[in-house]
């Protein structure tokens, strides 16, 4: 089975392995793909951004990506950061006048720090700066949706796919968030985002109004709730985590990690039941105990430690993260799971036969993929250092081949940690 097909249920057949539906939505990233996270201070933070690098990475250890995060405090749709442009009169222009401006500035900060990537996808995530923190101004959303779709075009006609991402919302110490003026603007922008992506076929990711209903949700149990973390516009790991979780479910990102299942109950008629992206061998099951060997063809999804919380209030595991074990027909009460001789969970012979998610535990697959999710965050350290600091700077390039050097070598270390490795399982009855 494709993995970047969606999975949509498995039906179960006596004496054959599983056969999955599958939904015909492509995952937006391919293999091969070099991507480059556009933003402003929010994407400079490196979390979301490292998150669905992470995600990928391990979903697909066999395939080959790069990835880079040029994005930049107070940015905005029309690369302030990255080309000065007179805004008053950006403004106030219409028609040639404002294609003549965002043209020249989107064209100037795209030809400096996202061509030279060479990039086949790009993701874009601005609008918080340029709504300007207040009630809506058609002036400024005029501009914003302007420079939006002339990055999309300059991007497309540099053989870039492109992803447009809304903003999340501002997370005000407030019962109705959702009322707040500068929310009210950025759902315009929102809206506006959506309208460019469909006329220039940009794909389209809505950050906003799902981590809206989750903070709603959250204020209506505790009035003065703080989902995110960190502050109002900048959220801290758990924000991020929702963030991420927003942009893989958008852009098709699968569910499954891997599936085993067995029916012990017909163990002469068809054993494994289940064995979807990865390979069981050794199957044994002697005295009422079932033990095999299992080689996974991704890893789990990494969850940051410091998001923990993001798990308790958006879907991730069921929408992202499905590590799946599922055995039938057992006679005892409860089992002990253990994974290389190292107990993880004890669960019933109920939760067994149901189907039991193994992301929801620890395991020696996601102590593995936090390893990689580790490295991710200093390679991306690394770059920006590279890129801010030294090559802007015009730094001596002694230093940047150093840094070159680096984040080649901490990028070997990613796709070898990467790899998944096979490890023995044994389901065992608990002893009374």
């Amino acid at each position: 089975m494709n993995m970047r097909m969606t999975l949509v249920g498995c039906v179960l057949l006596a004496g054959t392995l599983a056969r999955c539906e599958t939904a015909e939505k492509a995952f937006f990233f391919k293999n091969n793909d070099a991507v480059v996270f556009l933003g402003d201070s929010i994407t400079e933070q490196k979390l979301y951004t490292t998150y669905v690098e992470a995600y990928i990475l391990t979903r697909f250890p066999s395939d080959k990506f790069t990835f880079r995060n040029v994005g930049w405090g107070g940015d905005t749709a029309w690369l302030r950061k990255r080309f000065a442009t007179d805004e008053k009169a950006l403004f106030a222009a219409t028609n040639g006048a404002l294609d003549a401006m965002v043209t020249q500035a989107v064209g100037a900060g795209l030809a400096r720090d996202v061509l030279p990537l060479k990039p086949t996808v790009v993701t874009v995530d601005f609008s918080m700066n340029d709504h300007a923190y207040q009630a809506f101004r058609e002036d400024i959303f005029r501009a914003h949706v302007r420079s939006q779709k002339e990055i999309v075009n300059v991007l497309t006609k540099n053989g870039a796919r492109v992803a447009l991402l809304t903003t999340q919302p501002i997370e005000d110490k407030r019962p109705d968030p959702d009322k707040d003026v500068k929310n009210l603007s950025l759902r315009k922008f929102s809206d506006g985002i959506k309208e460019v992506a469909a006329k220039e076929g940009a794909a389209f990711v809505d950050q906003f109004d799902p981590y809206m209903a989750i903070m709603m949700k959250a204020r209506a149990e505790k009035p003065d709730a703080h989902i995110g973390g960190g502050d109002a516009v900048h959220p801290g790991p758990a924000g991020h985590t929702i963030m991420a979780w927003s942009i893989l479910k958008s852009l098709n990102a699968p569910a499954l990690v891997s599936c085993a299942g067995f029916d012990v109950a017909r163990w002469f008629g068809g054993k494994v039941t289940c064995e979807s992206q990865c390979t069981l061998s050794n199957v044994k099951y002697r005295d009422g105990a079932l033990s095999f060997d299992r080689l996974d063809k991704a890893l789990p999804m990494p969850i940051d430690v410091r998001a923990v919380a993001a798990l308790q209030l958006a879907p991730v595991t069921e929408d992202l993260n499905r590590y799946m074990l599922k055995v039938a027909g057992l006679k005892a009460a409860s089992y002990d799971v253990s994974i290389d001789g190292l107990k993880v969970t004890t669960l019933t012979k109920e939760e067994l036969a149901k189907g039991f998610n193994l992301a929801t535990v620890a395991t020696p697959g996601a102590q593995q993929a936090k390893q990689v999710l580790d490295l991710v965050f200093k390679k991306n350290n690394v770059y920006f250092e590279r890129w801010r600091k030294v090559q802007l700077a015009n730094g001596a390039p002694e230093r940047l081949a150093e840094l070159d050097k680096q984040i080649a070598d901490l990028e070997s270390q990613i796709d070898a940690a990467r790899q998944p490795k096979s490890v023995h399982f044994q389901i065992k009855p608990v002893s009374k």
